[in-house]
């Protein structure tokens, strides 16, 4: 198969910081051309941040740079130390079937070790997807039922308890007004007591 020879590794480390209770996990980063930071959702067409400033900040621009032309990566990074929120993808290796960031044009080659990733942020109680194959691909490694799309399941993993959580994509592709998705994600923080912390 040609796109074999396409193999892209993932660009950046796990966000894992220490005090993380959230892990949000998307499927994999768009190509470099399109990233306005290098950092996790650095594409200025996906709206992640925006609806991070809505619910926090009740501004949509809260971590765009004074020129709005990238997002503010030192902001962000800050903010989720503070908060305790940690980032990553389920793919560490795929191969693009197509020239964009569309999840049914990437084939995973090489998942990324769920477990692995929650053994190293021991405070973490629970995981939160985006899109479908990073759900899927959770699926396949621990067993939970799939959540409805702005929904929770509970799931064990070793000696904790845990909820894995459906939103919404934060891609502009995904057929949603920016404040319904924003609520579905302020709903997940509300539960999580990340709002008022």
């Amino acid at each position: 198969m040609n796109s074999l020879l396409n193999i892209e590794e993932h660009p950046l480390e796990p966000f894992l910081p220490a005090n993380a209770k959230l892990l949000m996990l998307g499927s994999f980063p768009p190509q470099k051309k399109r990233w306005s930071m290098d950092f996790f959702y650095p594409n200025l067409q996906n709206d992640m941040w925006r609806i991070f400033g809505i619910i926090f900040f009740q501004n949509k621009e809260h971590f765009m740079s004074p020129d709005k032309k990238v997002f503010d990566k030192e902001h962000i990074i800050d903010f989720l130390h503070k908060k305790g929120i940690a980032l990553y993808d389920t793919a560490s290796a795929i191969c693009r079937l197509q020239d964009n960031a569309s999840d049914k044009f990437l084939e995973v080659i090489k998942q990324t070790d769920i477990s692995l990733l929650l053994k190293q942020i021991p405070m973490c109680k629970a995981i939160v997807t985006t899109g479908q194959k990073a759900t899927d691909i959770i699926r396949e490694q621990i067993n939970v039922k799939e959540p409805a799309v702005g929904t929770s399941e509970c799931f064990e993993f070793e000696d904790r308890i845990m909820r894995l959580y459906r939103m919404p994509s934060s891609s502009r592709a995904y057929p949603l007004a920016l404040e319904k998705k924003s609520e579905a994600y302020r709903f997940m923080f509300k539960e999580l007591n990340l709002l008022n912390e």
